[in-house]
């Protein structure tokens, strides 16, 4: 990452806003900076939230893998960086398709120094896709 404390912000915000339009959005896994040792804790992930899914390629084949016959696309809503410049979390609407709905989500990463995400946590209510007809309503 470059030296300057605004440069960092930028770049920060820009990993975040990439990350909802051009990965998770265009359903672009390559688009996103995943270090190679990257680690996601997630709902949707085999072992949930509590159980962390480590690596790449394995975010790539288990986590990554239904997302496109699921994502109708993503609304970027904001982002926001840590005091330290080392963190963001961004704020977004993800468009389901089956069950059609619409998740609200805050994701935090944590990147390194090469500009990598190394570290990332989806928080989400997944009811609307894992119990539709009692999950939450657009």
């Amino acid at each position: 990452m470059t030296t300057t404390t605004s440069s960092k912000t930028e770049q920060l915000h820009k990993i975040a806003r990439d990350y909802v339009l051009k990965g998770l959005g265009k359903l672009n896994f390559d688009a996103i900076p995943y270090a190679d040792n990257v680690s996601l804790r997630a709902p949707f992930c085999p072992g949930g939230s509590e159980v962390p899914l480590k690596g790449k390629e394995n975010l790539r084949n288990q986590w990554w893998a239904p997302l496109p016959s699921l994502v109708a696309g993503c609304d970027f809503i904001e982002s926001y960086v840590n005091a330290e410049k080392n963190s963001v979390a961004v704020e977004f609407h993800c468009n389901i398709i089956d069950p059609a709905c619409t998740l609200r989500v805050i994701d935090r990463f944590i990147i390194n120094d090469q500009g990598e995400i190394i570290s990332q946590e989806n928080f989400l209510d997944p009811r609307a896709v894992t119990n539709p007809q009692n999950g939450a309503v657009n």
